[in-house]
């Protein structure tokens, strides 16, 4: 699931147990991206688990990760060869361009209002370099993952101190069009109370999708289904996307 759901201190500290790199098929699909270009920002990065990876796969470039949330940057920053960044995409924040910018986690769909979609994209673009892509994925809305949910995204794990940490995803309600609302209930019988995460994420079709990356000055070089690089259909489980930009 998106790293926004571990904002909170307590559940940063928590997030690469739920979501270990091992586990992740996604970093199988990015990590060469990242180690064939010499600049790359992770917008979301989270803990920065993909970017450390780069790194100690041999990455020499300048890697850096942005996330808006100070738990996760703060489990980042254990990692001091990497340039982490607290706040919101900016272009100001930055004095150099990327020659990739990457979002994953399915980050990209917290973004849920068309302007934010806009103001992301056009942000993303300024800070690529001439000729620079972007690559994410974003969950197929034909594939109706949400329906899973409640028994994929709900489990224990044992932290570091050996205590169990159970979480249980709700969902919410689906909203008319394509936004779906959820919930995460983690708890700890070493906890006073339980953590709840509230979260609404958004599912473009690809149509759409395509529309927004065509109006921000982007080209599309490649979309798959999985991870595995298949088409995309209307079963496949993601829309995951490599684009270019480009000057019109």
């Amino acid at each position: 699931m998106a790293d926004h759901l571990f904002e909170e201190p307590k559940l940063a500290e928590l997030y690469d147990l739920f979501s270990p790199s091992a586990a992740r098929d996604d970093f199988g699909f990015y990590l060469p991206l990242l180690m064939s270009a010499s600049s790359v920002l992770d917008v979301g990065c989270g803990t920065g688990a993909l970017l450390e990876l780069a790194r100690s796969a041999g990455h020499t470039g300048q890697l850096v990760g942005i996330d808006p949330a100070r738990g996760m940057i703060d489990q980042a920053r254990k990692r001091p060869d990497i340039e982490w960044i607290h706040g919101e995409l900016d272009s100001s924040t930055f004095s150099q361009e990327f020659e990739l910018a990457v979002m994953t986690g399915h980050a990209f769909q917290v973004l849920i209002e068309d302007e934010e979609i806009v103001n992301a994209l056009t942000g993303i673009k300024s800070l690529l370099n001439e000729n620079g892509r972007f690559a994410f994925e974003t969950r197929n809305p034909l594939a109706r993952a949400w329906e899973h949910w409640s028994s994929e995204y709900s489990g224990h794990v044992i932290d570091g101190s050996g205590s169990r940490i159970d979480v249980v995803c709700s969902v919410n309600e689906i909203e008319p069009g394509e936004t779906v609302r959820f919930s995460h209930t983690f708890s700890c019988s070493d906890w006073s109370r339980d953590e709840v995460s509230h979260s609404r994420l958004r599912f473009l079709g690809i149509d759409s999708l395509n529309s927004f990356l065509h109006e921000a000055g982007f080209e599309i070089e490649h979309q798959y289904g999985d991870w595995a690089r298949s088409p995309v259909t209307a079963d496949s489980p993601e829309i995951i996307t490599v684009a270019r930009r480009v000057e019109r």
